[in-house]
């Protein structure tokens, strides 16, 4: 027996949107209006497609497989403020997509959710909001606080650079076929300050949760970000003892770490 050309592939992480009742709560999390340009990353079968484009400018949708990308196309013929691009979006250059997208909202790919999320920090710095449906595990992690088993390089990077204005818990019972895990919504938005270097705070980042068993220290010499010696001074000046570990520091003290190992 054939599978239809439309139904979910379980190895692009693909549970397509059923339930319709839900679009509302999307449309108030994301504080839809319409000026605003939507980015959407695996638009599925469209439902949450045609209701953006009902709301907003303009609907930038990113789908990898080609088979949907073809369903969408028929779907919604003659919309001219749908635009379909078949490709990975965590290969594509989302940030010379134009007009640029000024808001993130999607049922991200369980597979995609947290790469995409953190690459587009900076990545698409157009984007002041977001609003994505993505594992409950994964939204727990995004704004998981310090000394918690769920914080991490993740937690440390969405946090710096965003604040969150929105949660909500879905069933499962919305999605087709069903998952094995919790979802949940989860919006933030971007603060008004942003990094002056994100770069070096993002490799110090990375590189702090690499070796999550070990001190700090250890983790970021091991990665070849300095010396152990150097990272002991650099956490004394910022007020922390050389023995902590990645996950005791708050946030901005990762900002303050990267700062005083270079001066």
């Amino acid at each position: 027996m054939t599978r239809p050309e439309n139904a979910p592939k379980k190895e692009l992480g693909q549970h397509f949107l059923a339930d319709e009742n839900l679009l509302g709560v999307i449309g108030r999390l994301a504080e839809l209006g319409p000026e605003d340009v939507v980015l959407e990353v695996g638009p599925g079968l469209g439902v949450l497609t045609g209701y953006l484009a009902e709301h907003v400018s303009q609907v930038h949708a990113i789908e990898l497989d080609y088979s949907l990308v073809c369903v969408l196309a028929e779907r919604f013929a003659g919309r001219d403020n749908i635009e379909l691009r078949h490709g990975d979006a965590l290969r594509l250059d989302l940030a010379e997509l134009r007009p640029a997208p000024t808001k993130l909202v999607a049922n991200l790919p369980y597979n995609i959710a947290t790469p995409l999320v953190v690459e587009s920090l900076d990545g698409i710095p157009s984007v002041e909001l977001w609003c994505v449906m993505v594992q409950r595990e994964v939204a727990d992690r995004f704004f998981a606080r310090p000394s918690t088993k769920a914080y991490g390089a993740v937690s440390v990077l969405v946090q710096l650079a965003t604040e969150r204005t929105g949660f909500h818990p879905v069933s499962r019972t919305v999605f087709r076929p069903r998952p094995n895990v919790d979802s949940a919504l989860v919006a933030f938005r971007r603060r008004a300050a942003n990094l002056a270097d994100h770069a070096r705070v993002k490799q110090l980042v990375t590189a702090a949760f690499a070796h999550r068993r070990k001190r700090l220290t250890n983790s970021l010499e091991l990665s070849g970000v300095t010396t152990r010696d150097r990272a002991a001074d650099a956490l004394v000046a910022i007020g922390r003892d050389p023995a902590s570990r990645a996950e005791e520091l708050a946030p901005p003290e990762f900002v303050a770490l990267t700062e005083a190992l270079g001066r």
